[in-house]
């Protein structure tokens, strides 16, 4: 059994409105029934857990009424940070599951099929990985007040969905938190877990600001 924990947790501070980002609307629905709608299209099975903050819960039931959603889904309560978020939807995923679990950002909605089913099935061999996408933009390295260009063949900029061994995730989120824990990979990476890297796409943004949302509008 395959498993995608959906964490959504923001405030909606950099989009200058009062409305968490993943409830604002794109293409006439909100951003966070777009991602849940995207990975029941991947698959009839998978066993979607959506981590919200309790204090959002209410609303997004009120927004599930009015829209008429019907995706199947487990709510799991959001945490003080994006790990115990996770641990908390780990908590949902029976000790003894075999399989992939994948956790993504709530406000990713275009994640593309290709990409999902590549990040499950590969997890299924090497038991945690990660999408990425070229780093097309000249970068520069700060050392203080100066700075200079890195290689940018060298880098990567990382996406979601992130896929792991049930079991290895599991183990690896029954760490200690520390603050360097900025994603799923670095948790299992600290953990002492080789992590590999498949192609994502890069239509697959991260809604943060209200640029984002014009590019959303034009993605839908």
């Amino acid at each position: 059994m395959d498993y995608i924990i959906i964490v959504a947790g923001g405030k909606g501070l950099r989009m200058g409105t009062d409305i968490p980002k993943q409830f604002l609307p794109i293409g006439g629905k909100p951003v966070l029934m777009r991602t849940l709608e995207r990975f029941r299209e991947y698959s009839a099975d998978l066993q979607i857990i959506l981590v919200l903050p309790e204090a959002q819960q209410a609303y997004w039931h009120q927004l599930c009424e009015e829209y008429h959603f019907d995706v199947e889904y487990t709510l799991a309560n959001g945490g003080q940070t994006r790990f115990h978020s996770v641990q908390n939807g780990l908590a949902k995923v029976p000790d003894d599951a075999i399989g992939v679990v994948g956790v993504h950002d709530g406000v990713r909605p275009f994640p593309s099929i290709e990409v999902i089913r590549n990040c499950y099935e590969t997890a299924r061999e090497k038991k945690a990985v990660i999408p990425v996408i070229p780093v097309v933009e000249t970068v520069r390295h700060l050392e203080g007040e100066k700075s200079k260009t890195v290689p940018r063949n060298d880098y990567r900029l990382v996406q979601t969905p992130q896929t792991f061994d049930i079991q290895l995730l599991k183990a690896a989120n029954r760490q200690p938190y520390n603050d360097g824990f900025t994603d799923d990979a670095s948790v299992v990476e600290s953990f002492g877990y080789e992590i590999t890297l498949v192609e994502g796409n890069r239509e697959n943004i991260k809604i943060t600001t209200p640029y984002d949302m014009i590019i959303a509008e034009v993605l839908i």
